[in-house]
């Protein structure tokens, strides 16, 4: 864990964009890390006075999150936490479905391909693949009854709409933000 949490507070986001304008071609990139600074207790004992955990996300990085806010739910996430692959899709299901302008598909495989997306690359066989992903669903619509995401009859591309999951009585949430 501690070396996981060394990789992040060292990572650094790498952003780029391309525009064509009618003179010529600009491109602009930036790039700013997740964490500013970060205090750590790995091994506490209830002697040790205070000891709190802080974490201080970078000044760039807390501007674009609180910026281009998705639609999360927390209570799901808290039940998904222990398995982080059904976790990923379904906050990959979340934001992709926020985000879509109508009906989509998603290729399952290939270097723009879910698996790609998703990390799941170790899958040795497509149908492997595409039976968890299946299983994965199920667990999903059992906390999002109306997810509009399922499998085509090829069993090639994942196809979604534009739809939201907030749990009722929570509220919309955005990332970033908690309650107490």
């Amino acid at each position: 864990m501690v070396a996981a949490f060394d990789r992040i507070f060292g990572a650094t986001i790498f952003f780029a964009t391309e525009s064509n304008r009618s003179v010529a071609t600009v491109v602009h990139r930036s790039r700013f890390n997740f964490l500013k600074e970060a205090e750590i207790w790995y091994s506490r004992t209830d002697s040790i006075p205070g000891g709190e955990n802080v974490i201080t996300l970078s000044d760039e990085f807390y501007s674009e999150v609180s910026g281009h806010p998705i639609p999360a739910d927390l209570e799901a996430i808290k039940l998904l936490a222990a398995a982080p692959a059904l976790l990923d899709l379904f906050m990959w299901l979340s934001y992709r479905c926020f985000v879509a302008k109508g009906p989509e598909t998603i290729p399952l495989f290939g270097p723009f391909g879910l698996t790609q997306q998703l990390g799941c690359v170790e899958y040795s066989r497509p149908s492997r693949f595409r039976a968890m992903l299946e299983q994965w669903l199920r667990t999903i619509r059992g906390l999002w009854p109306d997810c509009p995401a399922a499998i085509s009859n090829d069993g090639r591309v994942l196809a979604i709409r534009n739809a939201t999951f907030v749990h009722p009585a929570a509220g919309p949430m955005s990332f970033g933000e908690s309650r107490l």
